[in-house]
């Protein structure tokens, strides 16, 4: 296999058509990444669109000279530009032109700096640059590269096979860096599609161009462990819906354009605003509620051309459609009302097929409930309130609904926990409602939070903001110190009949504050099994479950 040790105009070509042969492969893969609602979504097909924009510019140009073929390809990139990746994508092309003024060809240590510059420009075209994505991957490859030739490594392969490498980390990490990939068990799909890029062109540079035809694209997996057993099964979270309005998008032509007042005048105008390009040409990216303001705007400063409008409320719910039928099938579908994020993953692990935020002081509507039970891909539907308030509002749910709905009536996170240990995969809809109700009545919860007013309760002086306990709902302990209520409510329970004590910790919790009463109570019952797990849970202190 014959290998490249600099790359000319006309290499560079080559090199970029195979990386975007190479994209194309894995363009709908890359699609589908986007498996929490976020409209504008299509990242691959964007990101493919707007290289092959960049393509049909630089194959229209003559000039053999790297600097040349690299104007080209940004120019194109700006011209076809497809939503955020895309428009970043052309950033970065931006970038690398620049990089490459005057330049014939390039080497190792040629390509490190102009990818360095690429990163340095796709950051400055987004008013509000966000890290986990496209432009943390480009980042972090571009600074691989310039460490291998700090080394003293400036040959092309080694220097490329490091921007790859350090790509895949980075994609890989992203949901570490943005909670919602995190919270969707997947990486961010405009890093895929740059590290896909980036690989293509590797291939190219080491010769593989043939073997690549018979070959697919590697998708990164997320370096964050996915919770429990249940790790396969997408978890939905419900949240209220609010409007996203309309994707716009245009091409503004005109004389000394001002990408600055651009920028400020459409800043307060709507989110995920990108104005790049230069005096005569510029690009706009923006997501608002009236686009005819903006276009209006626009058309006082020049001329609009490829005008793009899309309500982006119509492609959410096109999205939610598409979602249900790529989440997996499930005969029996769960939804559970948790609130902290160390909660939420305690019941992803038990393999709850649905989560909608709320518990007490933000009480879930019945619509949230409603949304919930139409979005899992199951006629048989569970409900797990797990708060006593939210109860009654489970129960009107069956009347809004075709399907068959049944309401564990669990008034606490632990009774919550006990219902889904109970789940029976093999059981039928009716059996494995009536094993978890069982369940709930086997499992004892002890929580401590602060009292909102003073009070006088089950013979209790309660004064406002003193830490109170509470016993499966009714308040039978009062002080200063929270460790001692703690203990006078255990002291409250048969301890030699039960077997294993989890404490869950809320968001305001010191962790070694739970480890120093973990370690009491294990001192004090050495026959119990004591587990802390971070609840993360607003209000109270301390959640334990006793069984």
């Amino acid at each position: 296999m014959k290998q490249i040790d600099s790359v000319s105009g006309r290499e560079l070509k080559e090199m970029f058509t195979t990386a975007t042969s190479w994209l194309e492969k894995s363009s709908s893969d890359i699609d589908a990444l986007n498996v929490f609602p976020v409209p504008d979504g299509d990242t691959g097909t964007n990101m493919l669109l707007t290289m092959n924009s960049a393509l049909e510019e630089a194959y229209r140009e003559t000039d053999p000279g790297v600097a040349t073929v690299a104007q080209a390809m940004a120019r194109g990139a700006l011209m076809g530009a497809r939503g955020n990746s895309g428009v970043i994508l052309s950033q970065i092309w931006r970038g690398l032109a620049q990089g490459l003024q005057e330049k014939q060809s390039f080497n190792g240590s040629d390509l490190a700096d102009v990818l360095q510059q690429a990163s340095v420009m796709a950051y400055k075209g987004l008013s509000n640059p966000v890290e986990g994505t496209i432009l943390t991957v480009m980042r972090e490859a571009s600074a691989a590269g310039q460490a291998q030739v700090d080394g003293g490594n400036s040959d092309l392969i080694a220097v490329m096979e490091a921007v790859v490498s350090a790509a895949g980390e980075s994609v890989a990490n992203t949901p570490a860096l943005l909670p919602v990939l995190k919270q969707a068990g997947v990486v961010d799909a405009g890093g895929q599609g740059l590290y896909t890029i980036l690989e293509g062109a590797l291939r190219y540079l080491r010769g593989e161009a043939e073997q690549m035809q018979f070959r697919k694209p590697q998708m990164i997996a997320s370096n964050i462990p996915q919770p429990g057993r249940f790790s396969q099964m997408k978890v939905m979270t419900v949240k209220d819906e609010v409007p996203y309005g309309y994707c716009t998008e245009f091409m503004l032509k005109g004389d000394k354009l001002s990408l600055d007042k651009v920028e400020t005048k459409l800043h307060k105008k709507g989110q995920s605003l990108i104005v790049v390009g230069d005096e005569n040409t510029v690009r706009v990216h923006i997501h608002t509620l009236d686009p005819g303001n903006i276009i209006s705007y626009a058309t006082s400063l020049g001329t609009v051309h490829q005008v793009s409008v899309r309500n982006m409320d119509e492609q959410h719910q096109d999205f939610l459609e598409m979602q249900k039928e790529r989440l997996p099938e499930v005969d029996i579908a769960t939804i559970a009302v948790v609130s902290g994020s160390g909660l939420a993953e305690v019941f992803t692990s038990l393999g709850v097929t649905a989560i909608v935020p709320g518990g007490q002081t933000m009480n879930p509507s019945t619509k949230d409930l409603l949304q919930a039970v139409k979005k899992v891909a199951s006629d048989k539907v569970i409900i797990l309130p797990n708060n006593k308030n939210v109860v009654l509002t489970a129960e009107q749910v069956q009347s809004l609904t075709e399907k068959s709905i049944e309401v564990v009536p669990t008034q606490t996170i632990p009774q919550g926990v006990a219902a889904l240990l109970a789940f029976d995969y093999e059981a039928d809809f009716t059996t494995n409602a009536r094993l978890m109700k069982e369940a709930t009545s086997r499992v004892k919860t002890i929580e401590i939070t602060k009292a909102i007013r003073s009070a006088q309760l089950n013979g209790l002086k309660i004064k406002k903001n003193q830490t109170i306990g509470l016993l499966d709902g009714e308040i039978l302990a009062a002080g200063d110190n929270t460790s001692a209520i703690l203990n006078k409510m255990l002291a409250k329970l048969d301890l030699k009949k039960m077997g294993i004590i989890t404490i869950y910790y809320g968001v305001d919790t010191k962790p070694a504050d739970t480890e120093q009463i973990s370690a009491s109570i294990r001192k004090q019952h050495p026959q119990l099994q004591v587990e802390v797990v971070r609840g993360g849970q607003p209000h109270y202190s301390y959640i334990v479950s006793i069984e």
